[in-house]
C-alpha cells in the first residue's frame, strides 16, 4: 500500500488547512487504495478567526492540536516526518500554508517558510518522490526549491506577479484541471483559488490525488 504524507496547517480556511480540500484529499488517497499519513507542525498558528464571523480572536491555538480535528487524532508532528516511509507528499491550502506553514500572507515573495516544511518537501523531491500541492500552497514552491517549478494557483494576475518573483512558472489552469511539471514529479490544482462548490474542488483533487499515485510508480 502506498503511503501519503499529508501536511496540514491547522482547522479552517482562515488560519489554517482548507477543511474541503484535507478530506477530499483524504477521501481520494482511501478510494484509491493509498494509506494518509498527517502531518502539521507542532506550535501556534499565527492567529485564530473567527470563521462565523471573520473577526481575530484573542486567543492562541496550535498547529498540530487544531490540524488533529480533520485527521481524527491520527497525526504526527511535521518534524517527524520521515522521507524513506513516503511514497508521495500532498498538501491541502487554506490560509494556514501562508500565515502557519509559512510568512507569505504577510510578506509576499519576501516570506520565510517553516523549516520543517521545506525540509521534508526538498528531500522527498531529493529522492524523487511526487509532490501535489493545491489552492495557495503551489505559491511556496519556487522559495522551498529555489529553482524555477511549473504551477498553478489558478488565475490571479496579481498573484502570478509574485510567483514570478519568486523564480516560479505560473500557469493558467481551470479548477477542474492539474498542471505537471513531470522534471519536478510536481502536481498543482487550484482547488478553491477558484471553485465555487466543493464538487468543483474535488474535480482537480481528485485528478491530482490520481497523477500524484502515478508518479510513484
Amino acid at each position: 500500500m502506498k503511503q501519503v504524507g499529508v501536511v496540514l496547517s491547522g482547522c479552517g480556511v482562515y488560519d489554517g488547512a482548507e477543511i474541503h480540500e484535507a478530506v477530499l484529499t483524504l477521501l481520494a488517497l482511501d478510494r484509491a487504495g493509498a494509506r494518509a499519513v498527517c502531518f502539521a507542525p507542532d506550535e501556534d498558528q499565527l492567529h485564530v478567526i473567527n470563521h462565523l464571523s471573520g473577526d481575530f480572536l484573542p486567543e492562541k491555538r496550535n498547529v498540530l492540536v487544531e490540524s488533529a480535528r480533520i485527521a481524527r487524532g491520527k497525526i504526527q508532528p511535521l518534524s517527524q516526518a520521515d522521507v524513506s516511509q513516503l511514497d508521495a507528499l500532498i498538501v491541502p491550502g487554506g490560509f494556514g500554508v501562508a500565515k502557519n506553514l509559512s510568512s507569505f500572507a504577510e510578506e509576499g515573495a519576501e516570506c520565510f517558510v517553516n523549516t520543517d516544511f521545506a525540509e521534508i518537501t526538498q528531500k522527498m523531491h531529493k529522492a524523487h518522490k511526487p509532490i501535489g500541492f493545491m489552492c495557495i500552497a503551489p505559491a511556496l514552491l519556487p522559495k522551498i526549491f529555489g529553482q524555477q517549478i511549473r504551477l498553478t494557483i489558478g488565475n490571479d494576475p496579481d498573484l502570478a506577479e509574485v510567483i514570478d518573483a519568486m523564480g516560479g512558472e505560473p500557469v493558467t489552469c481551470p479548477v477542474g484541471d492539474i498542471v505537471v511539471d513531470i522534471e519536478n514529479k510536481v502536481v498543482t490544482t487550484p482547488a478553491y483559488m477558484l471553485a465555487q462548490s466543493i464538487g468543483e474542488a474535488a474535480r482537480g483533487i481528485d485528478k491530482l490525488v490520481s497523477r500524484v499515485l502515478d508518479l510513484t510508480a
